[in-house]
């Protein structure tokens, strides 16, 4: 079977950008898509994957942004995993990225005991910022669902120890480089990097709303375990 990559984290924080990243390192990605209104250098986000994820949500009660409390697998839906991951056995390291996966990732893991995982996250208000201006969102409401993923991405940390990356690092694309090394990926050429564009991002909030403890909390703690 070939290596598989899963890239964790919350929408709007970086992991678009990670994902790019790795596939100019030469994982391959599939069918994803490299245009969108929110992303000028696409999601990279596997369509399939992405429909899986949102009927397997909705038939949990739930949905991106409205996380259920458990999920569970159906036959259905084992079955449409497993045909995507097939789609991927010519290739020997691929990678698939959908913020949804950090919600449904017991399934994965089971058809893919070996699968390995890199995180990253971002500023909970700059998150909370992007999802006001594509979703109309509420800062409450974006900085809560911004605590939920990380929750579950500290959680999944616990478990299993892999590499989780700070999008807010002003040494981001060096970050990436010692990332490369610990998933034994080639070492990036010349080049490399061009798909992280330094003016797209954001790290300064551009309002002055509190945040509160549990969230300061959980932000501090994932600054302390970044690469």
């Amino acid at each position: 079977m070939s290596d598989a990559i899963a890239v964790l984290g919350m929408h709007r924080s970086g992991t678009s950008c990670l994902t790019g990243l790795l596939e100019q390192a030469g994982v391959f990605l599939g069918p994803v898509i490299t245009k969108s209104p929110w992303n000028p250098r696409g999601n990279r986000e596997n369509p399939r994957i992405m429909a899986l994820h949102e009927e397997l949500l909705a038939c949990n009660g739930g949905g991106w942004d409205a996380p259920p409390t458990s999920v569970t697998w159906p036959t259905e839906s084992r079955r449409a995993r497993d045909a995507i991951i097939e789609s991927y056995a010519h290739m020997p390291i691929w990678a698939f990225k959908d913020p949804r996966t950090l919600l449904v990732l017991d399934g994965w893991l089971e058809a893919l005991p070996n699968l390995q995982l890199v995180g990253i996250f971002r500023h909970p208000l700059l998150v909370a910022e992007s999802l006001q201006r594509r979703n109309g969102f509420s800062l409450t409401k974006g900085v809560h669902l911004w605590c939920t993923y990380n929750e579950i991405l500290l959680a999944y940390h616990r478990r299993y120890w892999f590499p989780i990356l700070s999008f807010d690092s002003e040494a981001f694309l060096d970050d990436f480089v010692r990332l490369t090394g610990q998933l034994r990926l080639p070492a990036p050429g010349d080049g490399a990097g061009t798909f992280f564009e330094p003016e797209l991002t954001h790290r300064t909030p551009a309002v002055a709303f509190p945040l509160d403890h549990e969230s300061a909390r959980l932000y501090r703690v994932l600054q302390c375990i970044a690469i």
